[in-house]
């Protein structure tokens, strides 16, 4: 059994991307998300997300309490730095690492 991908191949997407923000605080519909949408299915991404930045760094009861705890759209992170280049090169980036994850598994 294999697991993809694994935090350091969204580390890697992140730096390869050029992304100003980091996984933690960039948890859901922010920098990374949202340029993997602009890339691959802009007509998702709803208006306004350029001003729809969230910040919840402190979030020590996330898991018990949900999402809703913290953010009130959804969003925690930064869509208004998200776009369709850096999602590109995020998803050239996690191929790559699906690559050689393949080939470690003998495939």
């Amino acid at each position: 059994m294999s697991l993809y991908p694994q935090g350091h191949d969204w580390i890697k997407a992140r730096t390869d991307a050029g992304m100003e923000t980091g996984s933690h605080d960039d948890m859901h519909a922010g920098e990374l998300e949202t340029s993997l949408l602009l890339h691959v299915a802009p007509e998702l991404i709803r208006a306004g997300n350029e001003t729809a930045d969230w910040t919840a760094d402190h979030r020590p009861h996330l898991l018990t309490l949900g999402m809703a705890a913290y953010t009130t759209s959804g969003v925690i992170g930064r869509p208004s730095l998200g776009t369709a280049e850096k999602g590109k090169a995020a998803l050239d980036s996690l191929t790559r690492s699906f690559g050689e994850h393949q080939r470690s598994l003998g495939i």
